[in-house]
């Protein structure tokens, strides 16, 4: 019995996500909880990564459609649970604090959708890819959860990418024309080109044709020529490179292709794609670096196959949550 207990021991989750699998699996095992407050009080940690993880249940437990009451249900006991042993360790504000924190950040992105459907004269969904044509008949493909304003008002046709990414097939026009993102201009020069938000730069490709791409406050723009790409940091670093014209905003064709990019920006890149929340642990596994082409088309086929091609899991807990760890 000594040697059972001792292997079951070994088997014990040893971060934040696995814990949450764990718990859900058996939330009526007294020795896995027991153990679970030893993790948790072993180090500061394991207290952050636990809170972070208890943000993104509470938050989902928020804003999970009502057709899977029973997942919602768990959600809301864990939630009543923790905070009961809080109180019982005199943490009550712990508790309540990151509910006020999971709650806060719902609104703020509620909040920044409606604002954004106010602002953009074309959005997307998850999932939604949107062709589209302009006024100078211009042609546009809006990727997953991106949006656009168009202004032709000042005698250069401008668009404003607001979020996501978008590919661009400009039509010829004696009028210049130009799309910004955060400050980044990229102007046509006879093209079809994509310009990709991304969390921490702007991204320009070109298939065709010329871009011209301009930083915030530079000098001088950085011209580019098809098969060309530029990234712009958030400090005006301008980071460049080639890639096979053919893929160029593949997404336009159902496919994900990246080549020795980190873990987290193709998870990132696949996001838009899946119906629900992803959470990546693990930080050497979110900086490996991953050459592949996935399906769009299939969003969970897709991040199975990173994982595997990793050596890390993945857990589809409901329907609208995946959690990928390191091993």
């Amino acid at each position: 019995m000594a040697d059972r207990r001792e292997a079951a021991n070994d088997k014990m989750p040893d971060t934040a996500s696995k814990w949450l699998l764990a718990l859900a699996e058996r939330p009526d095992d007294g020795a896995l909880r027991a153990a679970f407050e030893r993790w948790r009080g072993a180090s500061a940690d394991n207290a952050r990564d636990w809170m972070e993880i208890n943000r993104t249940a509470s938050l989902l437990a928020t804003s999970v459609p009502p057709r899977e009451p029973g997942w919602a249900e768990f959600l809301r006991q864990r939630r009543a649970a923790e905070a009961g042993r809080q109180r019982r360790h005199r943490r009550i504000g712990g508790g309540l604090a990151a509910l006020a924190a999971a709650a806060c950040l719902l609104l703020f992105f509620q909040g920044s959708t409606l604002l954004l459907r106010f602002e953009a004269d074309h959005m997307t969904a998850t999932a939604e890819q949107r062709r589209l044509d302009l006024a100078d008949g211009t042609h546009v493909v809006l990727a997953p959860q991106s949006a656009i304003v168009a202004d032709y008002s000042s005698g250069e046709r401008r668009v404003k990418l607001l979020k996501g990414a978008a590919f661009f097939e400009v039509a010829n026009d004696p009028r210049q024309f130009a799309v910004e993102a955060r400050g980044v201009v990229a102007r046509d020069v006879g093209t079809a080109f994509e310009v990709r938000l991304g969390a921490d730069a702007v991204e320009v490709a070109v298939r065709d044709g010329i871009v011209d791409v301009t930083a915030a406050n530079a000098a001088r723009a950085e011209r580019l020529l098809a098969g060309q790409w530029a990234q712009v940091t958030h400090t005006g670093a301008i980071g460049r490179g080639h890639a096979p014209r053919d893929l160029v905003a593949a997404w336009t064709a159902g496919q994900l292709v990246v080549k020795s990019q980190p873990v987290s920006e193709v998870i990132d890149a696949l996001r838009p794609y899946f119906d629900g929340v992803v959470i990546l642990h693990g930080r050497k596994l979110a900086a490996e670096p991953l050459t592949g082409i996935y399906n769009l088309a299939d969003p969970v086929g897709a991040l199975r196959a990173v994982a595997r091609a990793q050596g890390a899991s993945l857990h589809q807990i409901s329907p609208w949550l995946i959690v990928i760890t390191g091993d």
